[in-house]
């Protein structure tokens, strides 16, 4: 090469091209909250007979579920005696006349399923009949229930010592008042109905003090 210097020259950097960026996509428009609006509230009339239809259904589930029990604590209702209601047993059977005369004896007195659901003593008379009236057993001192002792022919109280004679009239304290009365009839079917006794006290000759 003669001697002669050769200098190399270098290609030229390249520039550096910068892409271009794409345009944004345009963003969606923001939806409305919920705290940007108003709540949606029914009208009156509907809120009404949403709840009307509501409460309809829970009652008719209610009575469905109660249905079954409701024999048990309403007492069948003798019809064609005013209002009075059948006598029952302690395992609450109706009762019925000739069937319950033929079991029991003259004179005496059992303890029956009276008005209220309450203790009543039903009495068969001497010459084998139901005695026109029964007699609730709930001793008016303080609410027990009153045997009745054939042997002394008399009710005495066994917790604090009060008597009645065989009709319930009271004959030693501290009970205050005579047993109360109930009307006793026999149905049409055959059934032993009680009724209230509002006439006067033939015991006594005083008008009820009990509000049955």
């Amino acid at each position: 090469m003669n001697g002669v210097a050769v200098t190399a020259r270098h290609p030229p950097a390249s520039a550096t091209v910068t892409a271009p960026h794409p345009p944004r996509a345009a963003r969606a428009p923001r939806m409305a909250t919920a705290s940007s609006e108003e709540p949606m509230v029914p009208d009156m009339n509907k809120r009404n007979t949403m709840n009307l239809l509501l409460a309809g259904a829970a009652t008719t589930v209610a009575l469905a579920a109660l249905g079954p029990y409701t024999y048990f604590f309403v007492p069948k209702s003798a019809g064609g005696t005013g209002g009075g209601l059948a006598a029952r047993d302690a395992a609450g059977s109706v009762l019925k006349a000739q069937p319950y005369l033929a079991s029991h004896a003259a004179g005496s007195r059992e303890l029956v399923l009276g008005l209220q659901g309450e203790a009543t003593w039903l009495i068969v008379d001497t010459d084998k009949a139901l005695e026109p009236f029964a007699l609730n057993a709930v001793c008016t001192h303080l609410g027990c229930v009153v045997p009745w002792v054939p042997a002394e022919n008399k009710f005495k109280c066994p917790c604090h010592g009060s008597q009645y004679d065989r009709n319930g009239k009271v004959i030693r304290g501290p009970a205050p008042l005579s047993l109360a009365l109930e009307h006793v009839d026999v149905s049409g079917d055959g059934e032993i109905v009680l009724s209230s006794w509002k006439d006067e006290d033939f015991r006594t000759g005083e008008m009820p003090w009990w509000k049955f």
